[in-house]
């Protein structure tokens, strides 16, 4: 009976996860985008748009928006959690972990990253009000954009990061020294885990702002690092030389010389 319902737990989470990324690559399918953010004639006249005129439209609207948002956390941060998710597991053999506690650690997970998506949300409505980005949430200013990448290039080298990172990376310890039974308790671990994940990996999200918050590329891509930078055996030294990458792309971003040949 425990392995049918570990068996159907996971599943469950899985179907999640993939059901997020088909529900993405829909919407930037309905938007008129490429894979890679490019937009078509028909979100090519929708990024211009006026947003304090056309406010009907769904990107412009916090619930719509929203709930982008809320599909592309559980698309990105729900494969990184699985070593989490697996470290608890090992407690529910040797401690008095449970399922319910593999649902509350999932929970409080989710919980604040739905926090971040309305946090968000909010900023990308207020820099599209402000003129700063266009309707596809693209910076209009490649000093923005080269702004955003060196800023969280350099935060990969910050004693924020290296805390942060060194409880995601090492979930086992965290449960070890805060440990809670029952699912209550696992949704205040996974509270608790997601806001020390959120700390180390806000700034992937921000990075959207610099090449469209529907590049499904990019996206791909971060979610890809963000599930290397938590395994054991090659996390810790994969932090820097992406801050040294993100770096060196905003000066080619910037356009300098001696990077671009100009």
């Amino acid at each position: 009976m425990n392995s049918v319902l570990r068996s159907t737990l996971w599943l469950g989470f899985f179907g999640a996860v993939l059901a997020a990324w088909w529900l993405l690559y829909a919407m930037a399918m309905q938007m008129d985008l490429d894979l890679l953010g490019r937009p078509g004639a028909m979100a090519e006249r929708m990024r211009w748009m006026d947003p304090g005129m056309d406010m009907d439209m769904p990107i412009a609207r916090f619930g719509p928006l929203f709930a982008m948002w809320a599909v592309m956390m559980a698309a990105m941060m729900l494969p990184s959690l699985v070593p989490t998710l697996r470290a608890y597991e090992d407690l529910i053999a040797s401690a008095n972990g449970s399922r319910g506690g593999w649902l509350g650690v999932l929970s409080g997970y989710g919980l604040i990253w739905l926090i971040f998506a309305a946090v968000i949300t909010v900023l990308q409505l207020l820099l599209l009000h402000g003129g700063v980005i266009d309707m596809l949430g693209i910076a209009r200013s490649r000093w923005l954009a080269a702004a955003l990448l060196a800023s969280v290039g350099l935060y990969q080298f910050s004693r924020a990061k290296q805390v942060c990172h060194g409880v995601c990376h090492a979930p086992m310890m965290y449960f070890l020294g805060h440990w809670r039974a029952g699912f209550a308790g696992g949704l205040r671990m996974g509270a608790w885990l997601g806001a020390f994940c959120a700390g180390c990996c806000w700034g992937f999200m921000l990075l959207g702002f610099a090449g469209g918050v529907m590049n499904l590329a990019w996206m791909g891509l971060a979610t890809l690092f963000m599930v290397l930078e938590k395994l054991p055996q090659i996390g810790g030294h994969v932090i820097k030389p992406m801050g040294l990458a993100l770096i060196l792309g905003a000066f080619v971003v910037a356009g300098w010389p001696f990077l671009t040949g100009g």
